[in-house]
């Protein structure tokens, strides 16, 4: 076929380079956001007078029927056509005529490509937050359950000391929060409109660029023609919130990982959300876990692919730029693939409350409740930690716990130990002595949750979900 670029050249583009050269393949998800820019483009020309208005007309008709077309699945694109534009272009000018070569006047594949990216993530962006409000709305429900769920909490993967389940879901849910401030910062930044840029160097025909933009639902226009066209850092912070939003479900997903294991046996995956082996017929597998896991990879590789390609492209336009869509749709629907089964996959998991407990009275959560009990009562803190460490190796000689010794044997480290020492080593009263701000304490742990649902009805707001 003929390009619409074509009057330079005297020789077809090969085979090889046609079927290289295409984005059709993937950028074809584009095709609204095209056909919307290029109405709001062909309505200000009319408006302008760059074009007449009943042109402007025929063109808007042209490409609500090229749509409609596209919707009920009666086109097939044209690898021959290159990209999404060059298509919805031919497909309209076929319809309307000669006509339809009027769209392009005072625009760019440049910026035109641009305004298509940007309005496609703008939408994505409110998609992905959605789904992540979902989220933090399911971890506040499971916190408000589990609020005094006593369990072991850990460094080093060692246990450490005694923490409820809620306070646990807690930590995640305030992760998620930054993750919804650093969506909410990349729409911001993605939510101005570059057309009218043109190629690089904007255009000598009076537009308004404000009308489009307006119309088009931005915020702003613009403010460089070279900078419109040639970066994609929005598309980067996209990513790179992706990446640390996969980052925080991984975190999640090996802790389920090993919370399902025979090991921790601290909760049961519904089977919906597990798989079994083809060989083993006992095991129950947490491969959506796994495979969300894994996934965390696939993104940080969309982010470093995107930077790699920007890392040294000059101003303004190179054609290295068609390989931001693959990473960026890749990462978009990759997060979105694994917000939508993590969410459901953490809602149905149960909960084994006596395993979780047991092992908060295991090893030694509570030494650091003995230390303090000391401390309190006068002694320097790093002669209480030396006290109570060669308690616990006391404790470990005799296979005993540190509510198993008895007060003469506590009297024997330090005399000013007295019965009380028991009361301060309960896990529970452990717990809910935790009481500082940010704390484990069931009362903190629900002041918490409280604010957490005030913070997901205000982001709702921000949203609009």
């Amino acid at each position: 076929m003929k390009k619409l670029w074509g009057g330079r050249f005297t020789k077809g583009t090969d085979k090889v380079v046609e079927d290289f050269h295409s984005s059709i393949s993937f950028d074809q998800r584009l095709y609204r956001h095209d056909i919307r820019g290029s109405i709001a483009h062909a309505r200000m020309l009319g408006r302008q007078g760059i074009i007449f208005p009943e042109e402007a007309d025929t063109i808007i008709s042209g490409l609500t029927a090229v749509l409609a077309d596209i919707e009920a699945g009666s086109v097939e694109f044209d690898v021959g056509a290159e990209d999404i534009h060059m298509n919805i272009e031919k497909l309209l000018t076929e319809r309307i005529g000669d006509v339809g070569r009027k769209l392009h006047t005072a625009r760019s594949r440049n910026d035109q490509v641009a305004l298509d990216i940007r309005m496609y993530l703008k939408e994505e962006i409110y998609v992905t937050a959605g789904l992540l409000a979902g989220l933090e709305e399911t971890l506040l429900k499971l916190a408000e359950r589990h609020a005094g769920t006593v369990m072991p909490g850990y460094t080093h993967l060692q246990r450490a000391q005694p923490v409820t389940f809620g306070h646990h879901l807690m930590a995640y849910f305030q992760m998620f929060v930054r993750d919804m401030a650093r969506l909410k910062d990349c729409l911001e930044r993605a939510n101005v409109m570059p057309l009218g840029s043109g190629a690089l160097a904007g255009t000598t025909f009076d537009l308004d660029r404000d009308a489009v933009a307006a119309e088009l639902g931005f915020a702003r226009i613009t403010e460089n023609s070279l900078d419109g066209v040639s970066d994609r850092d929005f598309a980067i912070e996209f990513c790179a919130a992706a990446s640390i939003i996969m980052m925080h479900l991984s975190r999640f997903c090996e802790e389920i990982i090993l919370w399902s294991s025979a090991e921790f046996k601290f909760i049961e995956l519904d089977d919906a959300y597990s798989t079994g082996s083809s060989i083993m017929p006992q095991k129950k597998n947490p491969d959506v876990a796994e495979l969300i896991r894994g996934k965390t990879g696939r993104v940080y590789g969309d982010l470093m692919a995107l930077l790699t390609v920007m890392k040294s492209l000059p101003l303004a336009y190179n054609k290295d730029m068609q390989e931001d869509k693959e990473a960026l749709f890749d990462a978009i629907d990759t997060i979105k693939g694994s917000l939508l089964v993590f969410t459901p996959m953490v809602e149905t998991m149960r909960l084994n409350e006596q395993a979780m407990a047991q092992a908060a009275r295991g090893g030694f959560t509570n030494a650091t409740e003995v230390a303090d009990y000391l401390a309190k009562k006068g002694v320097p803190f790093r002669n209480a930690h030396e006290i109570v460490g060669k308690l616990v190796l006391d404790c470990i000689n005799k296979g005993k716990s540190l509510e198993d010794l008895a007060l003469e044997e506590y009297r024997e480290a330090s005399p000013i130990i007295e019965a009380d020492i028991y009361d301060a080593i309960n896990i529970e009263k452990c717990v809910a002595a935790r009481n500082v701000p940010g704390g484990p304490a069931p009362a903190v742990v629900a002041d918490s949750i409280k604010r957490g649902w005030e913070w997901l009805e205000d982001i709702k707001k921000n949203f609009r979900f």
